[in-house]
């Protein structure tokens, strides 16, 4: 099903959020850049087949209650380097500014047309570069068919000589930006984040990200020299604004999406990323295991602000009918170059999961929960052979060296139910990303190792120690993970719990989950409930760890609370419209947003109030306000 055929009635409202710097000036919205100035896009790889140009897709967009888009100004860069971020005007004159993972979605002075995609924000730094070349000649179609041209020059379905589809006469254009083949490097393993690092270079990424996180840029490159951070940032997927995943930075948290075969369209799977990354997901993956999974990918790619994640071997098994026996290297190859030249940031690859762990899991209470890691193991049964992503790994890491794509080195062994933490199966598995971490970064690739998974509280932060341990402290990225198995439909709550405590112990990106795990593919609503969850789980982590700055926003909400300002309250809130509507509930009228005292506990027996009392009769001055507070949390 297309787009064209697809008419979603999708309600409009707010935005997405996150945390500070302190390196940088604050730009106000007066400056921001012209809309026009969006439209002009990056040459893009051709589309096996192109997604038809939708009539109509509704997505959220405008800034969240009280908020305003406002920018911060790389050092030394003439003003060229301008870093978006999120600014809560307060009612005492103060602002607070916060990281902000919403891309344009927040500005009301770009036009948003996911038909035409996202301004090419990075794609000037990476021209300037010069060491990226236009693919040229025939790409790999679908299913491993070769792309061709028919007598007339048209590109065509190599199998059956059909036409691709075109639009306004351009192949694989969106909204009549044409698309051209994928960039990559002239020189393998030359153009990466962590090559540049490892050269002693800062790139204009690494500024963003120092700028953004309130660090200096010198800092982000060592981090990523050193392997314990992560880029994400493909050549191919200029739209997105650089982001750094590691220890030293803030927690950063991951929204998946993805149809799946029984339901969901690509309206829907676009709108849950804009719709993820306004609540603060900071990468999204599509993990599609439904119809059209390249045609919604791209259309999530070409709209993203976010770096985009995917698992290739889904791809993989679509084009072989579903039938895990009919899987070779060659398939899973061309889907990997494939979303490669289409701009995919990360992979998750389950190239830990060797033949020989498969049996050390039938000792458990769940078996393989890992679809990917189910995959492999009935390959390398069926077969009677080792794992051919561990044995085509160097292949592999040539192949995501041309075009900066990081490896998430999969967990596809790890524990589904706290019955199986920490047991054989996992830590095996563990030990070999160890090893393929270390082999991947001889090919100046980056890498993030993938972590359980279902784990109680008591074992979390062993699990941390013994990532580090076996893989050399490259940044880990967990699932939760679940501290317990008793509350399906609350799953974005036991899992909270235990991402809070793994990431105050280091884990550097979590993956959310939502109401729905393990019972449902997640809608709208649940995405929010997954994201909000999330980010009070990494922002408590970040407070723990004593992250600069990371209290600010703290003090800023606890200050407004304590002088009744309510407004200010709502506005600094991760969700603002829950917060005004729970409090409106009860008392509605304009009087209520000045009283001094809420329905909990009414005019007489609020704490605050008799507080103020206590200081103001004993003469202590009352604290003074923030100022222009750039804080290090989420928002």
């Amino acid at each position: 099903m297309s787009l064209d055929e697809i008419r979603p009635s999708l309600p409009l409202s707010d935005v997405s959020s996150r945390s500070s710097s302190s390196c940088g000036t604050a730009v106000p919205d007066s400056a921001a850049p012209d809309a026009a100035s969006a439209l002009s896009p990056p040459s893009r790889p051709p589309l096996p087949h192109a997604p038809r140009q939708p009539a109509e897709t509704v997505v959220t967009t405008g800034p969240l209650p009280g908020s305003r888009r406002t920018w911060l100004l790389g050092a030394d860069t003439d003003g060229e380097l301008r870093v978006p971020m999120r600014e809560v005007v307060l009612s005492t004159g103060d602002s607070v500014v916060l990281y902000d993972t919403s891309g344009p979605y927040t500005d009301p002075t770009v036009n948003i047309d996911v038909r035409r995609g996202l301004a090419p924000l990075r794609a000037p730094w990476i021209d300037a570069r010069g060491d990226t070349e236009t693919s040229v000649g025939g790409g790999v179609g679908v299913g491993g068919r070769a792309e061709g041209e028919n007598g007339a020059g048209v590109r065509t379905d190599g199998d059956n000589g059909a036409p691709l589809e075109t639009v306004n006469g351009q192949v694989g254009a969106i909204g009549g930006r044409q698309v051209r083949r994928g960039a990559r490097a002239l020189d393998r393993g030359a153009l990466t984040q962590l090559g540049y690092a490892r050269r002693g270079e800062i790139t204009r990424e690494m500024e963003f990200v120092g700028v953004r996180e309130g660090l200096p840029a010198e800092t982000v490159r060592a981090e990523i020299a050193a392997g314990r951070a992560v880029l994400p940032a493909n050549v191919n997927h200029p739209e997105s604004e650089p982001m750094a995943i590691g220890r030293a930075f803030l927690v950063k948290i991951n929204a998946n999406l993805g149809n799946s075969a029984v339901t969901s369209s690509i309206a829907e799977e676009v709108e849950k990323m804009v719709w993820a990354t306004r609540w603060g997901a900071d990468t999204v993956m599509d993990l599609s295991t439904g119809a059209d999974i390249h045609r919604t990918r791209e259309w999530i790619l070409r709209n993203s602000p976010v770096p985009v994640g995917t698992v290739p071997i889904y791809e993989a098994l679509e084009q072989v009918g579903g039938r895990p026996e009919e899987l070779t290297w060659a398939a899973y190859r061309d889907a990997v170059i494939r979303q490669c030249e289409q701009g995919v940031d990360y992979m998750t690859v389950h190239a830990g999961v060797l033949a020989r762990y498969v049996p050390l899991t039938a000792r458990r209470r769940t078996g393989i929960v890992s679809r990917g890691g189910a995959i492999l193991a009935a390959w390398c049964r069926a077969h009677q052979q080792e794992n051919f992503l561990y044995t085509h790994f160097e292949e592999l890491c040539e192949i995501l060296a041309a075009y900066d794509v990081t490896f998430s080195l999969g967990d596809g062994l790890r524990p589904g139910s706290v019955s199986d933490a920490n047991d054989e199966a996992q830590l095996a598995e563990l030990a070999t990303l160890g090893e393929l971490t270390q082999v991947a970064w001889r090919h100046d690739v980056q890498v993030m190792v993938e972590g359980p998974g279902h784990v109680p509280l008591h074992l979390v932060e062993e699990n941390v120690r013994l990532q580090r341990e076996l893989c050399h402290d490259a940044p880990f990225y967990t699932l939760g993970p679940l501290t317990t198995d008793i509350a399906p439909g609350y799953d974005h709550i036991t899992s909270a719990i235990g991402a809070a405590v793994i990431g105050w112990h280091g884990t550097a990106m979590l993956c959310y989950v939502t109401p729905k795990e393990h019972l449902g593919l997640p809608d709208r609503d649940d995405v929010k409930a997954g994201v909000i969850a999330y980010k009070i789980a990494a922002h408590a982590a970040d407070l723990a760890k004593g992250h600069p700055g990371a209290r600010a926003w703290d003090d800023a909400l606890s200050d407004a609370r304590f002088a009744f300002r309510w407004a200010d309250q709502f506005h600094l809130a991760l969700d603002p419209e829950t917060a005004r509507a729970f409090h409106d509930e009860t008392l509605p009228a304009p009087a209520a947003k000045s009283a001094h005292f809420c329905s909990m506990c009414g005019p007489h027996f609020c704490s605050m109030r008799l507080s103020q009392q206590v200081r103001s009769d004993s003469g202590e001055p009352a604290p003074t306000g923030p100022g222009l507070v750039q804080a290090a949390p989420r928002s």
